[in-house]
């Protein structure tokens, strides 16, 4: 069975996702590969890009792992819990079914928040674009 391959150029890293619904309209997610699989087992991949600006506020129905890769500016993700982080490149998190997620980007003295930005690696137990 061969591979498949997206060059950088083309899978979300590189190129902004596609915009998701968000009350900012700050918030992109691309799918850039799907597993060949029943629906209730598929794993979807790709790229998560959040901007400066109004928080995007996350109810997961589905299990989902990211890896930060790139940070501008400030990132912070927070759960229902109160829970808060400060997100640096590398970080990885895991997102249980169930629980509810706040992403926020925001500007620091050196980057404004209009240039500032957060890119991430996701995968997760879900269809292609059932985010």
């Amino acid at each position: 069975m061969p591979l498949f391959y997206k060059s950088h150029k083309d899978n979300g890293y590189t190129v902004k996702p596609e915009p998701i619904p968000s009350p900012g309209n700050n918030s992109f997610l691309s799918d850039t590969f799907t597993s060949d699989a029943p629906p209730d087992k598929q794993i979807s991949a790709g790229f998560y890009r959040q901007e400066g600006g109004k928080e995007l506020v996350y109810a997961y129905d589905y299990d989902e792992m990211k890896i930060n890769l790139e940070v501008h500016g400030k990132f912070t993700i927070s759960d229902e819990t109160g829970a808060t982080y400060t997100v640096s490149p590398h970080d990885t998190f895991y997102f249980p079914k169930g629980c509810t997620i706040t992403f926020k980007v925001e500007g620091t003295d050196e980057i404004p928040e209009s240039e500032a930005y957060a890119l991430n690696f996701f995968c997760g137990l879900r269809p292609n674009g059932a985010a």
